[in-house]
């Protein structure tokens, strides 16, 4: 029988101290909802009277199978805990689950706090207590104990036994710092639980400044420790916790773990993973990270066209689990250092049938070889890839031609008397049969510039004759912009990402030493592709 391990969310109060990151009401909502939906065992919705965001989540928290735990801290010294107004607001959240955070290291007790050591243990015995009093499964987080283990262990281990004794379900050991080591963290696991401390009672939240946070989580969970504390996608202060979209598929997929535990998310869940993680990203406004474990865009790319060949024949020569039970993809993407295995597996993919050894297959590698040496970058711009790739083999329509383009850029005062710029773009496209000319404006009536490539998107697009209505359910989602080759040759990479209503998602890729030009590129070809893929019958 697998032992059960508890998976503990703390995304929505240790990740909303990431900086930069502010959750709105809402958004917790959202969040909380995809964590239940995933199966952790406890979400740790905030700490109530702290702030009004985290006041309003839990005066309307979602209903979740998850316990939905208030975050607090110990009574203060000199206080009851039945009069500490800190103490009772965490308490009038009304969640079943309360996790109190107390001094563990001496340091800290006398810097901190300026109390004695016996003093604060009676304010973790005391705050325990009250929570068991009043019905709540008490749960302590241990700060600073790893350090305070080191620096005096017998009274760190006093301050566990003083909770765990009065009542808490859930002892947890915090590296507050994240400067302990796996080896130091598995070993002081191991003589806490040694200490009379029940494994299935104790816990291990680790931080990543030293990028060893899910090391010390396994090292612990290895000694005996059965909760494990975590965010999704690692946020936290610093350098974060430990991220338990990584985590919660090594459990489920890797050995010994998959075999050992159960950790509640089962295998339908963890498909979801992926879709969870980039949710996140959407809802901070951030950029997905592509080398991230399981979940990043990369996580199964392979470029290299050795790789790319032996994965054809079998995917476990390069992968060490199936992209698809995170819910995630493989990707065999274009570049110079592509072979013609890998290359006739991206055309199969785009629906473009090349048979093997065809004379055009080296054509296409060649010219790909060439525009990456120019400053291009395929493996990052699928779609601009099929559009070479079409135009080498004959295959790419003539939907319509640019003849010319101009952008200019004004700054001017606005009606408020306000200095604003404002961008004008006129694209002349020939188009069944005959000549079009297209104007638009970038500025806003507040005076916010969005910019000449808003502009040159929006007259690029505005009358494209029988294609206009293919491509009015398109939208430019992202931009990227990076200078190559450096000095008075530098040329500017411009790539796009593009999205349309079907959910579908394309990158394009421009080059050139003037950015607006580099911006048209792009813009051009993800119509083009848009076209291509939904267009019968190209003129």
């Amino acid at each position: 029988m697998k032992t059960r391990l508890s998976l503990f969310d703390t995304t929505l109060r240790d990740g909303q101290q990431t900086q930069g990151v502010q959750f709105s009401t809402e958004e917790k909502h959202q969040i909380a909802e995809a964590l239940d939906a995933l199966g952790v065992d406890y979400i740790e919705g905030g700490w109530p009277g702290a702030n009004p965001t985290d006041n309003a989540f839990f005066d309307h928290a979602p209903k979740t199978t998850a316990k939905m735990t208030a975050f607090g801290m110990t009574k203060r010294p000199g206080i009851s805990a039945q009069n500490d107004d800190v103490l009772a607001a965490v308490m009038n959240a009304g969640t079943k689950s309360v996790c109190l955070v107390g001094k563990t290291h001496e340091f800290h007790v006398a810097t901190a706090l300026g109390i004695t050591l016996e003093e604060n243990l009676g304010l973790l015995r005391d705050s325990i207590a009250h929570l068991v009093a009043q019905g709540r499964e008490a749960l302590f987080d241990a700060e600073h104990f790893f350090d305070g283990y080191k620096a005096n262990p017998d009274y760190a281990l006093k301050c566990l036994h003083a909770v765990h004794d009065a009542g808490a379900r859930w002892v947890v050991l915090c590296d507050t710092n994240g400067g302990t080591l796996p080896a130091d963290v598995g070993r002081i696991t191991a003589e806490v639980i040694k200490s009379g401390i029940p494994g299935d009672h104790l816990g291990i939240h680790t931080h990543n400044d030293t990028e060893n946070a899910i090391a010390n989580t396994l090292a612990a969970v290895d000694a005996g420790a059965r909760q494990i504390q975590g965010t999704l996608n690692g946020l936290g202060e610093r350098c974060g916790n430990a991220n338990l979209t990584s985590l919660i598929p090594i459990l489920l997929l890797k050995e010994p773990y998959a075999s050992q535990y159960d950790t509640g998310v089962n295998r339908a869940a963890l498909k979801t993973l992926t879709r969870t993680s980039r949710m996140l990203d959407e809802i901070l406004n951030r950029v997905p990270m592509k080398q991230a474990a399981f979940v990043g865009s990369a996580a199964f790319a392979h470029k290299a066209g050795l790789h790319a060949s032996a994965i054809l024949k079998d995917p476990t020569t390069y992968e060490h689990v199936d992209p698809a039970d995170v819910g995630n993809a493989r990707i065999i993407p274009m570049s110079n250092q592509a072979g013609q295995s890998n290359l006739r597996r991206r055309l199969s993919e785009a629906g473009i049938d090349v048979p093997k050894g065809d004379p055009a297959l080296g054509e296409i590698l060649t010219t790909v070889k060439a525009r990456e040496a120019e400053g291009y970058a395929y493996d990052t711009a699928q779609a601009s890839f099929e559009l070479l790739a079409r135009e080498v083999l004959g295959q790419m329509p003539a939907f319509f031609e640019v003849k010319r383009y101009r952008v200019t850029v004004e700054r001017r005062k606005n009606k408020y008397d306000k200095m604003v710029s404002l961008s004008e773009a006129v694209v002349v496209v020939k188009v069944d049969g005959e000549k079009r000319q297209s104007v638009s404006e970038s500025m806003d009536d507040a005076g916010s510039d969005r910019g000449p490539v808003n502009a040159l998107a929006k007259a690029l697009a505005k009358d494209l004759g029988q294609y206009s209505a293919l491509i009015e359910d398109m939208r430019l989602v992202d931009f990227k912009v990076r200078i190559t080759q450096g000095g008075t040759e530098a040329v500017t990479r411009v790539i796009i990402d593009s999205e349309d209503g079907q959910g579908r998602r394309w990158s394009t890729v421009g080059v050139s030493a003037n950015i607006i030009d580099a911006s048209f590129q792009a813009l051009l070809e993800a119509i083009q592709w848009k076209l291509v893929r939904d267009h019968q019958g190209a003129v």
